[in-house]
């Protein structure tokens, strides 16, 4: 999903910011791996909130469920908007506020998820010690005109989605209820139910653009 919305020129590298098991750069050519501490097959230790890169030399940042862990969220923003070439774009899945997620959320994971939360920022004392799984629902919903009147971002694209795969793979209980061999099925199960994502799915995809 994330390769697929790549802008479509090659001008420039493409920038994943915590790459963990390093999955993304099976589908994305030569992409610069990075995450906030050392650990194998990553190529860059950085901050989001100091990217390490020139003005206008990126492609794109592709991230996944990674905005939510990032506190005083908005210099990482800032510094994205800064390292874009314009038309440039970051793009990333998170957890998403409906009426599903938010219950399920709220009482079974053990991240903080609060979409009530007055401002972008949260408590951390270190790398991945904080989080609120509602921060990207909060930018780019509830605080959409704020967001777009303070950066130089254009929301192109939010797609919830996955409202069940994630918790029978272990998502919240970390017990697999999803043998490899039924994936498809819950896949095409899912999409029967395409209609009712925006009311019942665990994440989005999101895709903004430098203006």
């Amino acid at each position: 999903m994330l390769a697929a919305n790549l802008p479509a020129d090659q001008h420039g590298p493409v920038l994943e910011i915590g790459s963990g098991a390093g999955h993304c750069s099976q589908f994305v050519p030569d992409l610069i791996t990075s995450e906030i501490f050392l650990c194998p097959g990553v190529q860059i230790v950085l901050d989001a909130r100091q990217l390490p890169f020139a003005s206008g030399s990126l492609r794109a940042i592709v991230m996944t469920d990674v905005l939510h862990h990032v506190p005083e969220v908005e210099h990482f923003l800032s510094e994205a908007a800064r390292c874009l070439r314009k038309g440039g774009r970051i793009l990333m899945v998170e957890p998403w506020v409906t009426s599903w997620s938010k219950f399920v959320y709220t009482h079974f994971h053990h991240e903080p998820f609060d979409p009530d939360a007055r401002d972008w920022s949260f408590a951390s004392e270190g790398p991945l010690s904080g989080a609120n799984g509602a921060i990207p629902w909060i930018l780019f919903v509830r605080d959409r005109k704020e967001f777009e009147l303070r950066f130089e971002l254009a929301i192109e694209q939010v797609r919830p989605f996955l409202p069940f795969r994630y918790l029978v793979s272990g998502g919240v209980s970390m017990r697999s209820l999803m043998p490899g061999f039924v994936h498809g099925a819950w896949a095409g199960f899912e999409d029967l139910l395409k209609s009712w994502w925006p009311n019942l799915g665990m994440f989005a995809f999101v895709s903004l653009r430098r203006r």
